[in-house]
């Protein structure tokens, strides 16, 4: 079944996996993957990073509370926008001129050909989400990258839609409100794959794309951003196709608790 979900985009894919990625590929594209970056670091590795290179300390992290300030209206407005660890939700607001401005296009397969915008990502995650995709590709997987960033006025015409189509009280259940959405961040790529017809449903959750995608998205730096029975917590349903990119360090601190990235940035 079909559902829509805060990643729904406007257009469906209409079109079956081809060989966009090998017809994409070049040397000139694997060269820009940054493996200092992008490719998860031994513990020997580790140990020789400089002060500057070292995670933030948990005293550190940008806490939800502190990350915000209260605009004319009342909404709270997101003040962290350059962070990695940004969270947009219904409660935390981001500015409708917003756009990051290092948007790239990784070189993974999509399943089209336009040249739309959501096919960006910030440069970190566009290159942490190549060194993703080619491990699932070792692993013989075949990860289509659905829907990566959206700026808050395509967010405006996604929710007129889906309030239009079920009314405005559904809509605010499965989609995001102009300025919630973390696809704005430009650090979430919606995934797909074949065996789910390329759309972004709860099964993709169970193919063998998003079984390998749970258990390995942290090593490169991602995370499965709205979790099953944490519905209360994030605001939305379960969305195993949701990547959200936060890095190695951060990702596998959340993974190994299993919690929301609300739950990781709750100050103590």
């Amino acid at each position: 079944m079909v559902v829509l979900s805060a990643c729904k985009p406007v257009d469906w894919a209409e079109k079956k996996w081809n060989a966009a990625f090998n017809e994409e590929s070049s040397e000139e594209n694997e060269k820009q993957i940054s493996n200092e970056r992008t490719t998860p670091k031994s513990n020997d590795e580790n140990k020789n990073e400089t002060p500057d290179e070292q995670p933030s300390a948990e005293s550190d992290l940008p806490w939800l509370e502190e990350t915000v300030t209260a605009s004319g209206d009342g909404k709270a407005v997101v003040q962290n926008l350059d962070d990695l660890l940004i969270v947009a939700n219904k409660e935390r607001n981001l500015p409708g001129d917003y756009e990051p401005k290092d948007l790239v296009t990784p070189n993974v397969p999509f399943p089209f050909k336009e040249d739309l915008p959501k096919k960006k990502l910030r440069k970190e995650a566009a290159l942490s989400l190549e060194v993703l995709f080619k491990a699932a590709q070792e692993d013989g997987l075949e990860l289509l990258a659905q829907s990566g960033y959206r700026s808050y006025d395509t967010q405006v015409s996604i929710f007129a839609f889906n309030a239009e189509q079920k009314g405005e009280e559904v809509a605010n259940k499965t989609s995001s409100r102009p300025g919630q959405s973390e696809h704005q961040t430009g650090l979430s790529m919606d995934v797909t794959s074949q065996e789910v017809n390329f759309e972004l449903v709860e099964a993709f959750g169970e193919t063998k794309e998003g079984k390998w995608l749970a258990e390995n998205a942290h090593k490169y730096g991602f995370i499965i951003r709205y979790l099953k029975g944490k519905e209360e917590i994030t605001g939305y349903q379960y969305e195993p196709w949701h990547l959200r990119y936060v890095g190695v360090d951060h990702a596998k601190k959340i993974h190994e608790q299993g919690i929301t990235l609300e739950e990781y940035l709750q100050k103590p």
